[in-house]
Parts: C-alpha cells; sequence; structure tokens
C-alpha cells in the first residue's frame, strides 16, 4: 500500500520524479556538459586520424614491397659498378638507404657509404616545445586507443644480413619480408628485404616516413588545439550564462530561506527589474508571493489578537457573574446575574461561529467548484425565508432586479458563500434601519459586472469610517442595541467572499441622498 501510495503521489505531482535524475547535478555543472559534450565528441577526429595514420602505412608497405622488388631485379644481373650505381640513384631520388648483401650474409654495398646520405634521422635532443608536444600526443592517443607497441628502430651493430630479422627471413624463404619500426621521435621507419637474383644476395631498403607522421601530426595539433580553444570559449560562454542564471536564483533562494527562517522580518527578496526574461519574472513573482506571504501572516497575527481579545471580554464578564453567583442570596439579583451569564454564553457562542467562518472563507472558496449563481433569485430566496421567519423587526424588504429582457444576473460563485454575503448586507441594514424602515436591495448589470446595492434608512457612514466598517470586529453598533449581540464579523467576512470572488464590497452613501448607508457589492458576471 505504501508503494502505491507513492506512485500516487507522483503521479499528482506531474512526473516530477521523471525529473529527479537531471536534480541530482548542479546547473553550472549540467550548462558545461551540454555545451562541452559535443566538442567532445568532435574531439574523437584525434582518434580517427591515429586509423587514418595506420591506413598510411599499409599503403607505404606494398610501395616498400614493390619497390624493393623492382630494385634488386634491376640489381640482378648488374655489374657490380653498375650496382653502386644505381643504389645511389635510386636512394636519393626515393629518399632511402639501400644495402647488399652477398650469399654469405656479408655487406657488400651502401648508399649512405657511396655517397652522401639521402636523409638523416632527427636527433630528439634538438627539438622544441611544439616537437616535443606533438610526440606526446601521439604517445597520448596511442595508450588510449591500445595501440600496439612497435620496436624501436637501432641499427645494428654488425654489418651482417643474420642482425635483421626482416633480412634473415628473406634469406630463408626467399620472399619479399616488409617490417616497421619506430624512430626516436616516433616516426615510422620501414624496411623491406627481398632476394636478389639466384646466387642467394639479398637487398635491405630502409626508409623514413617523416611525411607520414608530419601529416598526422599536424592534422591532430591542429584539430587539438582547435578544440582546446572552441571548449575554452564554450566554458567562459557556459560560464557566463549559467552566471546570469544560477546567481539570481541563488539569491531568490537565499532569500527565501530567510523569510522561511523569519530571522529578518525586513528582508528583500530581490525583484531583478532589470531583467524582462523568465529569471525576472520568477523574482518578482516570488516577491509577490512574499509580500502577501507576510500580509498573510501579519493578518494571521492581528486576527489572533483580536479574538483574544474580543473573547476576554464576554468570559470575564461570564467568570465574575459564576464567581458572584455563589454569594448572592437575593433572587432578583441571582436572576440578574444569570441573565448575564447566559448573554455572555451566547455571545462567546455567536463569536466562535463567526471567527469560525472567517477563517474558513478562503480554505472552502479554494476547494470548492465554482458555479453560476442568479443573485436575483438567491436574494429574493432570502428575503423570502426571513419574511416567513419574522426575522426583519418590522422593517420592510424590497427587492428591485433592473435587468433588461432576456437577462440574468448571474456570477461564478460558490453559492453557500454568496448566500453569506447577502445575508450579512441584509442583517446589516435591518439592523441599522428604524423600525418601520425600508430596505432595498438592488440589482443592475455594469458591463462585465453585476452590482448589488444594499440601503437602509439609518444614520449612515460617514466618509472616514466607510472602510473601518469592515475590519474584524468593528465596535460600531445601531442607536439602542445592547452590546455583544452582533459579532462585528459580517461585513469584513462579506468584503474576504466578495475579494475571493475577484469582486469587491464597498460602503458608501444613498445615491438618491436620504439618510442612511448603500453597501455595493461587485462581482464578475457569468459567461
Amino acid at each position: 500500500m505504501a508503494d502505491g501510495k507513492r506512485a500516487g503521489n507522483g503521479a499528482r505531482n506531474g512526473g516530477s520524479e521523471q525529473l529527479s535524475a537531471t536534480g541530482r547535478f548542479a546547473l553550472t555543472g549540467r550548462i558545461l556538459a551540454v555545451n562541452i559534450l559535443p566538442l567532445l565528441i568532435l574531439g574523437g577526429g584525434l582518434f580517427y586520424l591515429d586509423s587514418y595514420r595506420t591506413q598510411l602505412i599499409n599503403e607505404r608497405f606494398k610501395l616498400a614491397r614493390i619497390e624493393a622488388q623492382i630494385t634488386a631485379e634491376a640489381l640482378a644481373g648488374a655489374s657490380r659498378e653498375r650496382q653502386e650505381a644505381l643504389l645511389v640513384q635510386i636512394g636519393k631520388e626515393q629518399r632511402m638507404r639501400l644495402r647488399t648483401f652477398d650469399a654469405k650474409g656479408k655487406l657488400t654495398a651502401d648508399s649512405f657509404a657511396l655517397a652522401e646520405p639521402a636523409f638523416r634521422f632527427n636527433d630528439v635532443s634538438d627539438d622544441d616545445w611544439e616537437q616535443r608536444f606533438s610526440v606526446w600526443l601521439d604517445r597520448t592517443v596511442d595508450t588510449i586507443v591500445s595501440a600496439e607497441p612497435v620496436q624501436d628502430y637501432v641499427e645494428p651493430d654488425a654489418q651482417e644480413a643474420n642482425a635483421w630479422p626482416e633480412l634473415a627471413r628473406a634469406r630463408e624463404l626467399g620472399l619479399s619480408q616488409v617490417r616497421l619500426y619506430d624512430w626516436q621521435d616516433g616516426t615510422p621507419v620501414i624496411t623491406a628485404a627481398v632476394p636478389v637474383g639466384l646466387q642467394g644476395a639479398t637487398l635491405l631498403t630502409v626508409r623514413n616516413a617523416v611525411d607520414i607522421t608530419e601529416s598526422v601530426r599536424a592534422a591532430r595539433t591542429t584539430l587539438f588545439l582547435a578544440m582546446l580553444l572552441v571548449m575554452a570559449a564554450s566554458a567562459t560562454l557556459s560560464l557566463f550564462l549559467a552566471r546570469t542564471i544560477v546567481t539570481p536564483l541563488r539569491l531568490l533562494a537565499r532569500a527565501a530561506v530567510r523569510v522561511k527562517q523569519g530571522r529578518d522580518r525586513e528582508v528583500e527578496v530581490p525583484r531583478l527589474p532589470q531583467r524582462s526574461d523568465e529569471i525576472g519574472l520568477l523574482a518578482r513573482a516570488v516577491s509577490d508571493m512574499t509580500g502577501a506571504l507576510r500580509g498573510r501572516i501579519d493578518a494571521v497575527d492581528s486576527f489572533a489578537a483580536d479574538v483574544a481579545h474580543e473573547i476576554k471580554n464576554p468570559l470575564a464578564s461570564l467568570r465574575s457573574a459564576i464567581d458572584t453567583l455563589p454569594r448572592v442570596e437575593d433572587p432578583a439579583l441571582r436572576a440578574e446575574l444569570i441573565a448575564i451569564a447566559t448573554h455572555d454564553v451566547r455571545r462567546i457562542d455567536r463569536l466562535v461561529t463567526e471567527i469560525s467562518a472567517a477563517s474558513r472563507v478562503d480554505a472552502e472558496i479554494s476547494r470548492a467548484t465554482l458555479e453560476r449563481v442568479d443573485l436575483a433569485e438567491l436574494f429574493a430566496n432570502l428575503i423570502r425565508s426571513r419574511e416567513n421567519r419574522g426575522m426583519n423587526g418590522g422593517r420592510r424588504l424590497e427587492l428591485d432586479a433592473r435587468v433588461p429582457p432576456g437577462t440574468r444576473l448571474r456570477v461564478m460563485g460558490v453559492p453557500t458563500q454568496l448566500e453569506r454575503v447577502a445575508e450579512n448586507l441584509i442583517d446589516n441594514a435591518v439592523s441599522f434601519s428604524p423600525e418601520g424602515g425600508t430596505v432595498c436591495v438592488t440589482l443592475r448589470p455594469a458591463g462585465r459586472m453585476v452590482v448589488t446595492e444594499v440601503t437602509d434608512e439609518g444614520p449612515g457612514i460617514p466618509v472616514e469610517a466607510r472602510d473601518a466598517v469592515f475590519r474584524r470586529f468593528h465596535s460600531d453598533r445601531p442607536e439602542g442595541e445592547s452590546f455583544g449581540n452582533h459579532s462585528g464579523l459580517g461585513l469584513a467576512i462579506g468584503r474576504a467572499i466578495a475579494e475571493a470572488h475577484d469582486g469587491s464590497l464597498i460602503a458608501d452613501a444613498r445615491a438618491d441622498g436620504a439618510s442612511g448607508a448603500c453597501l455595493r457589492l461587485t462581482l464578475p458576471s457569468a459567461p
């Protein structure tokens, strides 16, 4: 059952559980990841270049085999002088080192000894930082891709055929052999060994294919540096973007925490007026929400203080009457004390009822489903009910619904709450009207609003007191009415209900200039 309950809560939360995976990481980190990850994928081209290098070496293998075979055919049957000339010529043109060995494996000719060497191996001790960086990058990529190690090229001390594995194998099998070595600077060294003629002689060619390494390194270094540059720019822009988003959010979060803790009543939630984006809208919404929350808290504190004050008076009177009652022997005085106690009990009961109603207004309206309510019909039923129960105290109630033909005075609201407003307005007007007076209820459409005016023939409300009558526990009461018959919450509850329906309730003078007050209820009309 617990699992089912959690699943139900997740569904009601609009799928918020589905976002928990991404919610584990900071927003700044996610922004950086989103912007840098594509660049890292692009950086995979560094590893593709290693495959490209392998393809080039394979092609050079084929070329080295063909060159060695053609050279061996040219050397076969030629005189010694002709062989030496061919070795020098081919070595210079192809930038290779060519050596021939006799049937016993002894060195017979070396192009580097016959003429100026066609190439020289790079001295790594003279490399600059760029070359060292290129070598380091090559080694790093080889380690990442788990490239097979290549044997280092080392010139053997003994210039004999058996010192070269590829030559020994070529002599043994009578077939050409190609082998890859690695020089100290990471450049490939390709050797090819082939038989020469039928007398057991062999040819060894050595080429340092620096052009392959140079082209791959140039592309790899350029791509690597470009990726670093773009990543740095992307990270800088991402951090700037994150700062413009995360910093104000953190300010809002800190302010919200301080408001929640209640440690600083004067803390201001930043409104970020200079920002017109969603962050600015959020900041202003949070600031307004905080202001509204403080207002509600202050209202609750004030209401609690007023409740304590209003209940304390009848409780003190009730306690005094009860404490005095056992010591009084006079029947008349005892009856008077009992009447006072009974009145105080009724007053407390009325206060508790009204206080409970006042505290539930917003909650009940927020949970209720709005319905179309015909105000003319509502007031007509209420007036009829009061007349049947004799609740008007000799006052006459009149209803004037000024409705054009085919029009109904309907609003969207909670019927029970709107009925409470109507009851409070009529009850207030009846209380202040003299006996035999008239209370008039007038309803009329006004654009997209429905206006209801309840007028009486009482003393009226002074201009300076027209807003005060809607304060909770307002103490003004009709002349001649005994204290405690009204809680002072009726109009306050009425205004709260009206505002909860996006309407208003105000006090004004009568439009005809006669003596009396006018309470005007304005509510949006139903579509």
